[in-house]
C-alpha cells in the first residue's frame, strides 16, 4: 500500500512540475509581449514550426474557399499543397519577422497594415493560476495548447517542448482572420497578375 502511495505522490509531482514548467514558460512569453522584448519573444519561439502551423490553416482555408460545394481533386489539393505553400509561405515570412511577430502577439495585429486583428496574447491574465490552467489542453504529451480568448473560435497559442524549454510552435487563427489570409492568397494566385 505505501509503494503504491508513493508511486500515486511521484506521479502527481512529474505532472505538477511538467504543468508548472508550461505556466511559467507561457507567463515568461506574456511578459515579453507586454515589454515588447523581442530578443526574448524570439528566444521562446520555434519559429519553424510557427510558420508551418500558419501556413496549414491559410492553404487549407484557401482550398475551402476555392472548392465550394465540391470535392477537391487530387491535382488540386497537390498545386495549392505546393503553388499555395509556397505564396503563403512568403506571405508568413514576412510577417514573421522580429518586429512584426513581437505586435502580433502585443497588439494582436496579424498583418503589416494593422486590418486583419487578432485577440493579442497580452490580453492573458497570467498571474490567475487557475484561469490560465483552464485554458490550457494537451495537444500531445510535449504540446499544450492555450487558448487565448474567451472562447476556442477566438484563437489559440501551441508551446512546444524542445530543448531545455516551452517553446512558441503554433498560433491558431481565429476563423475571419484565416479567411482573410486566404483570400489575399487567392489574389496572388495563378490566375492572377
Amino acid at each position: 500500500m505505501r509503494r503504491l502511495l508513493r508511486s500515486l505522490l511521484v506521479v502527481a509531482v512529474v505532472v505538477t512540475l511538467y504543468v508548472a514548467s508550461a505556466v511559467v514558460s507561457l507567463n515568461g512569453l506574456v511578459n515579453a509581449a507586454r515589454t515588447g522584448n523581442s530578443t526574448e519573444i524570439l528566444a521562446r519561439t520555434d519559429l519553424v514550426r510557427l510558420k508551418r502551423s500558419l501556413v496549414d490553416q491559410i492553404v487549407s482555408a484557401y482550398l475551402i474557399r476555392t472548392n465550394q460545394g465540391r470535392t477537391v481533386k487530387p491535382l488540386e489539393r497537390i498545386l495549392a499543397n505546393t503553388y499555395g505553400a509556397s505564396i503563403a509561405d512568403a506571405m508568413i515570412s514576412k510577417m514573421l519577422t522580429a518586429e512584426n511577430l513581437t505586435k502580433l502577439l502585443q497588439q494582436g495585429e496579424l498583418t503589416t497594415n494593422g486590418d486583419n486583428r487578432i485577440i493579442a496574447l497580452t490580453a492573458l491574465d497570467t498571474s490567475q493560476l487557475f484561469g490560465t490552467l483552464g485554458r490550457l489542453s494537451i495537444v500531445k504529451l510535449v504540446e499544450f495548447s492555450v487558448r487565448i480568448g474567451g472562447e476556442e473560435a477566438a484563437g489559440a497559442i501551441n508551446l512546444h517542448f524542445e530543448g531545455d524549454g516551452w517553446k512558441l510552435s503554433g498560433l491558431t487563427l481565429p476563423a475571419t482572420a484565416v479567411e482573410k489570409l486566404a483570400l489575399s492568397l487567392s489574389e496572388t494566385g495563378p490566375n492572377k497578375s
